[in-house]
C-alpha cells in the first residue's frame, strides 16, 4: 500500500512539474520528464499536446497524438483546437471526421475554427446539422459573425438564442461597437439591464470601449460611478478601461487619476495608461511611462512593447526605439508578431528599411499586417522590386491581400518608373469584388501617371473617376506640372482645386513656382497678391534630425540653432567643395525675382541643407544621416546632397513629403524619379 502511494505521488509530482513548465513555455524541459514517465496517461499525452500546439508545433502534436495508445475525447478536441490555432483547418476536419465519438465541444471547435478563418458558410452548415447545441454554440455563432463583419447575421442569430447568457449579451455589445454603431452596443447594454443580466467585468469593459469611441463622456462617467459602488474599480480590467475611456476622451488627467488610486505592478494598468499618453500625442510622456513601469519591475507585454514603440514612431525616435527593442528580445518578445509589426513601422518610418526588412524575414509568425507593414515600408523608401518580390511570397503563403496591400504596391510602381506595372495591379484591385476600391487607390494611380509624364492622361483619368476627386488628386496633377512644367494642365487644375478650396495654399504656391520657373514674374506677384488679400499663408519649409530624444528644427536661413556658427561654417567648406566637383545651381529653384548672386545663396541655406549640416556636425564620423522635411525636396537640393554624400563618405537619408531618397556615394535611391 505504501509502495503504491509513493508511485501515486511521483506521478503527481511530475504531472505537476510538467505542467508548470508548459505554463512558462520551458517545452523542451517539459518533454524531458515526460520521456521518464513509463506508461503517461491520456491526461499527460494531452497535456504535452496542448503544449506543442500553444507554440506552433503542430506536426510534433500530431506525431504524440497518433502515438497515444488510449485516446479520450478531450485529446481529440484538443488536437483539433490546436490545428485550428496553428492554420491547419483541413487537418482539423479529418480529425473531426475520423472521431470514434463527439461531444457539444468537437462541434464548437470546428465551427470556431471556419469563423475564424473566414469559411462563414461551413460553419453556418455545421450548426445547422448539430445534433444538439448549448449556449457556447449559439455563442460560438454569434462570436464568429461579429469576427467577420457579419453584425446582421450575429444580431439576427442572438435573437434567434433560446437561452443567453451574459457572454451571448457581451459579445453582442462588442460586435456592435467593433462595427461602428456604438450607440446600438450601449441600446443593448440598457437592455441586458433591464432583463437582470448581470454584466462582468469584460462586459463594463466593452461598455466603457463603446462611450470612448462615441466621446460619450458623460455616460462613462455615470457607469464609473455605478462601477464604484460595485467595487469593480479595483479589477485591473476595469481599471485599464477606464484610463482609455478617459484617454480617449481628451481627460488625460482623469486617466492618471484612475491610474494613481489603483497603483500597482499589474501590466495593464500600466500600458493603458501608457497607451493613453499615446492617443493624446503626448509621446514624451508615454516612453516616461514605460521607463517607470521598468524601474518598478513591472514586466511589459506585447501591448506594452507596440504602444512604446508607436510613440518612438510619433517622435520618429529611432535611437529610443532600438532601446525599446533590444528590451523586447531580452524578455523573447522581440519576434513577437505584434511587436514585430511595430518594428516594421518604426524602422521604415525613421529612415531605416534595411532593419525593417531584417526583422520581417526573421519573424516566426506573421499576419496581413506584417506583409501590408513591409511592403508600404519598401515603397516608401523606392524598393519597389523588394516589395512585389515580397507580395509574391505573400501570394504563394495564400494571404488574401486587403486595400492597403493595393497601396503599397500602387506607391512602389509609382516611385519606380513602373506605369505598366502600376496599370497591372490598378486592374486586379478593380477586378477583385472582395476589395473595396477607395478614393486612395484612384490618387496613386493618377500619381503614377504624372510621374511617367502622362498629364493629359492623368486629367483624363480624374475626370472618368466613379467617385468625385478631392483637391489632393488635382493637387498631385499640379505638382506633376510643376515638375513637366506644363503650364496649361496646371492652370486647369488649380481652377479645379479652388473649386473645392478657394483657400487652399498649397495650390496657390505650386501655380505661383510654376510662373517663377518659367520667369512669369507678373503672374507671380498677381498670385502672391491674391494670397495677400485672402490672408492666405504659405507653409514654411522645415526640415528635422531627431538625435538622441532631441528633435533638432530648421528653416530656410535659420539662424537660431546653438550650434548655427558650425552648421554654417561646415555649409561654407561643403561649398568649397561642390565648386571643384562642378556644381552650378539650378537657379530655376531659387523662385525670387532677385539677382543671380542672391539666388545662389538663397538655396545654399535651404532647410535640409541646414539639417544635413547639423547632422555632419553632431553625429559621429561615418554614421548615416537622417532628415525629415516637410516638403518636397526641390530639384538643385538633390543635387547637391547627392554630391555632400560623395564627399562627406556617408550615407544622407532624406524623407520629404513624397518619399524617403538615400544618398550614398554620389547617387540617390530614387534613381532621380520623384
Amino acid at each position: 500500500m505504501g509502495t503504491t502511494n509513493c508511485a501515486t505521488m511521483g506521478t503527481l509530482s511530475r504531472n505537476s512539474t510538467i505542467f508548470d513548465l508548459l505554463k512558462y513555455k520551458r517545452l523542451e524541459e517539459a518533454r524531458q520528464v515526460f520521456d521518464k514517465i513509463r506508461s503517461p496517461d491520456v491526461s499527460l499525452c494531452t497535456m504535452m499536446i496542448v503544449g506543442y500546439s500553444q507554440i506552433n508545433r503542430i506536426d510534433e502534436a500530431l506525431q504524440l497524438f497518433y502515438q497515444m495508445p488510449v485516446r479520450d475525447i478531450i485529446s481529440w478536441n484538443s488536437i483539433m483546437k490546436g490545428c485550428i490555432d496553428c492554420g491547419y483547418l483541413e487537418m482539423a476536419g479529418k480529425l473531426f471526421d475520423e472521431m470514434p465519438q463527439r461531444n457539444v465541444v468537437s462541434w464548437t471547435t470546428m465551427i470556431n475554427g471556419f469563423m475564424k478563418l473566414g469559411r462563414i458558410e461551413m460553419a453556418e452548415k455545421l450548426f445547422d446539422v448539430m445534433p444538439w447545441r448549448d449556449t457556447a454554440a449559439w455563442n460560438s455563432m454569434v462570436f464568429g459573425y461579429c469576427n467577420n463583419g457579419r453584425i446582421e447575421d450575429a444580431y439576427n442569430l442572438f435573437e434567434k438564442m433560446p437561452c443567453r447568457n451574459v457572454i451571448s449579451w457581451t459579445t453582442m455589445i462588442g460586435g456592435f461597437d467593433q462595427t461602428g454603431q456604438s450607440e446600438k452596443a450601449l441600446s443593448l447594454f440598457r437592455q441586458m439591464l433591464i432583463l437582470g443580466v448581470e454584466p462582468t467585468s469584460s462586459t463594463f469593459s466593452c461598455v466603457l470601449t463603446a462611450s470612448a469611441n462615441i466621446s460619450a463622456l458623460d455616460r462613462g462617467v455615470q457607469l464609473h460611478t455605478y462601477l464604484m459602488k460595485l467595487g469593480y474599480v479595483f479589477d485591473p480590467f476595469i481599471s485599464s478601461s477606464l484610463i482609455t475611456f478617459y484617454a480617449k476622451c481628451k481627460q488625460i488627467k482623469n486617466s492618471v487619476k484612475v491610474f494613481q488610486e489603483n497603483l500597482n505592478t499589474n501590466v495593464v494598468i500600466w500600458t493603458a495608461l501608457l497607451t493613453g499618453y499615446g492617443l493624446n500625442y503626448d509621446h514624451e510622456q508615454a516612453l516616461k511611462v514605460f521607463h517607470d513601469m521598468i524601474n518598478v519591475g513591472v514586466m511589459p507585454n506585447q501591448s506594452t512593447f507596440t504602444s512604446a514603440l508607436n510613440s518612438c514612431c510619433g517622435l520618429e525616435a529611432l535611437d529610443r526605439g532600438k532601446e525599446i527593442h533590444t528590451k523586447a528580445i531580452k524578455i523573447g518578445l522581440g519576434l513577437d508578431v505584434f511587436v514585430a509589426n511595430s518594428l516594421i513601422v518604426l524602422y521604415p518610418k525613421c529612415g531605416n528599411i534595411d532593419d525593417g526588412v531584417i526583422i520581417f524575414n526573421k519573424m516566426r509568425e506573421r499576419n496581413l499586417v506584417s506583409w501590408n507593414s513591409i511592403i508600404v515600408g519598401c515603397a516608401q523608401h523606392g524598393r519597389a522590386k523588394l516589395a512585389l518580390e515580397i507580395f509574391d511570397q505573400m501570394t504563394l503563403a495564400n494571404v488574401q491581400p486587403d486595400e492597403i496591400t493595393f497601396v503599397g504596391l500602387l506607391t512602389a510602381c509609382n516611385h519606380s518608373k513602373m506605369l505598366d506595372k502600376g496599370k497591372y495591379f490598378f486592374e486586379l484591385l478593380t477586378s477583385d469584388p472582395c476589395i473595396e476600391v477607395k478614393l486612395e487607390h484612384y490618387a496613386c494611380m493618377v500619381d503614377i501617371l504624372c510621374r511617367s509624364g502622362k498629364l493629359e492622361e492623368a486629367e483624363e483619368f480624374i475626370r472618368k473617376m466613379p467617385m468625385k476627386a478631392n483637391s489632393m488628386i488635382w493637387l498631385t496633377l499640379l505638382s506633376a506640372c510643376r515638375v513637366h512644367f506644363n503650364l496649361e494642365v496646371a492652370t486647369r487644375a488649380a481652377e479645379c482645386v479652388f473649386d473645392l478650396e478657394p483657400d487652399h495654399s498649397a495650390a496657390y504656391v505650386l501655380l505661383s513656382n510654376l510662373y517663377a520657373s518659367a520667369g512669369k514674374w507678373n503672374d507671380v506677384s498677381r498670385i502672391r497678391l491674391s494670397m495677400k488679400e485672402r490672408g492666405i499663408i504659405k507653409q514654411p519649409g522645415c526640415s528635422w534630425v531627431t538625435l538622441k530624444g532631441s528633435r533638432h528644427e530648421f528653416r530656410c536661413g535659420d539662424m537660431s540653432h546653438p550650434l548655427s556658427k558650425k552648421i554654417y561654417q561646415m555649409l561654407e567648406w561643403l561649398s568649397g567643395k561642390l565648386k571643384e566637383f562642378g556644381y552650378v545651381p539650378d537657379q530655376r529653384f531659387a523662385l525670387h525675382d532677385v539677382e543671380d548672386e542672391q539666388k545662389e545663396v538663397m538655396l545654399s541655406y535651404h532647410s535640409e541643407r541646414l539639417a544635413i549640416g547639423f547632422g555632419l556636425v553632431g553625429t559621429v564620423e561615418g554614421s548615416t544621416i537622417r532628415v525629415m522635411k516637410n516638403l518636397r525636396i526641390c530639384g538643385d537640393c538633390h543635387s547637391v546632397i547627392k554630391l555632400i554624400s560623395k564627399i562627406v563618405g556617408r550615407e544622407i537619408v532624406v524623407r520629404d513629403s513624397s518619399r524617403f531618397h538615400h544618398f550614398r556615394d554620389g547617387s540617390c535611391s530614387c534613381g532621380d524619379y520623384w
